[in-house]
């Protein structure tokens, strides 16, 4: 039990029947087994209670985390876009410039000619 031998345990008992008395001992032993299994009930509940608690914690930090991440990756999407945007714009505008330039390197061409 707590650290006690079976002769601490016997002179409680003796201590307690000449106290209380043989006719209310029986009673007050119920009574005190009753108390230690709803205590032992209510501590069950409490750790139960701090297990959920804990784990929603954990939950509510994976959330958070996937939310940020996933926050992370929509803004860093708009930018990759954009400079996706950015480099086609700039291969047509040079494509275009290449060919006004045969266009008139050719009209050039022509014009010598005739």
């Amino acid at each position: 039990m707590f650290g006690m031998g079976m002769p601490e345990v016997i002179l409680i008992l003796a201590v307690g029947l000449i106290v209380i008395g043989p006719k209310k001992l029986p009673e007050l032993a119920k009574s005190l087994g009753k108390g230690i299994v709803e205590f032992k009930r209510a501590t069950q509940d409490f750790r139960e209670t701090i297990d959920v608690n804990d784990e929603v914690s954990d939950l509510r930090d994976t959330v958070d985390t996937i939310k940020t991440d996933i926050k992370e990756q929509l803004t860093d999407k708009p930018k990759a876009s954009t400079q996706k945007q950015e480099k086609k714009t700039d291969k047509p505008d040079s494509k275009v410039s290449e060919k006004s330039g045969t266009v008139n390197e050719s009209q050039e061409d022509n014009s010598h000619g005739k």
